[in-house]
């Protein structure tokens, strides 16, 4: 009888792990931006959406958005939304000269993501500006087989309907005559 050499135990032993570590994978961050041109200067379109809690004052679903220390690193902004739910999220960073700012939020409470950071910045082209809205986040359930309204897919489409819904709704506040 013959007994395999510790190097086969060893390849067997290895190709074991790394076929399960493949078969147990997480999830993946997913990542989403959104931009719009909107026909106003680039100072106007900040001065909308500069404050950490205006975000009830431009984005359609959000009725508070109450922030502890304003705009200073470290607020925290309470979001009620108008349909139910909530959410909390604080400021990472914060820059008025560049015309943006970053925020994080661990829970997405009623958003079905986990660990979302965000960024929203505000940049001239010529008399008009560009906003984009850009964030990552991982979905809202961490384990394998997550049921439907929390897996990738519903994670990306909720955080894409949030950014278009605001945007849109910013730029015809914006150039409304």
């Amino acid at each position: 009888m013959s007994f395999p050499s510790r190097r086969a135990l060893l390849g067997g032993a290895l190709g074991l792990l790394i076929a399960a570590g493949a078969a147990a994978h997480g999830p993946t961050r997913q990542k989403v931006t959104e931009q719009v041109t909107i026909d106003a200067p680039a100072a106007n379109v900040w001065g909308r959406i500069r404050n950490f809690d205006a975000l009830k004052d431009w984005h359609p679903a959000v009725a508070q958005s109450p922030a502890d220390k304003g705009n200073e690193v470290g607020s925290v902004r309470q979001l009620e939304l108008k349909g139910g739910g909530a959410l909390t999220e604080t400021l990472e960073a914060y820059d008025d000269a560049r015309m943006r700012y970053s925020y994080r939020a661990k829970n997405g409470g009623a958003l079905p993501v986990t660990n979302y950071t965000s960024t929203i910045s505000v940049k001239a082209d010529g008399n008009r500006s560009i906003v984009e809205w850009r964030g990552a986040f991982y979905r809202g359930y961490p384990n394998n087989d997550p049921p439907p309204d929390q897996n990738d897919e519903a994670a990306v489409a909720a955080i894409t309907g949030v950014y278009q819904a605001g945007l849109a709704n910013l730029k015809k506040i914006v150039e409304a005559k």
